[in-house]
């Protein structure tokens, strides 16, 4: 593996888990506020999650 690849792969995971980390704090903040919309918040939090974790999944097979 070339260094230039190896370092768009690091870039991609760190990016997906700096992302992954916003969306979990933020859903905590939201509940912390809302707690009778936990089911909506977490819901939309998995979906979320699900999907950046599937373009990062991607954009590893394309580095």
């Amino acid at each position: 593996m070339e260094i230039p690849v190896m370092v768009g792969a690091g870039l991609i995971v760190i990016g997906a888990g700096i992302g992954l980390g916003m969306i979990g704090g933020s859903a905590m903040d939201a509940i912390a506020r809302q707690p009778e919309a936990t089911g909506k918040i977490q819901t939309a939090m998995i979906i979320i999650a699900a999907l950046l974790e599937g373009i990062a999944f991607a954009a590893l097979f394309a580095v």
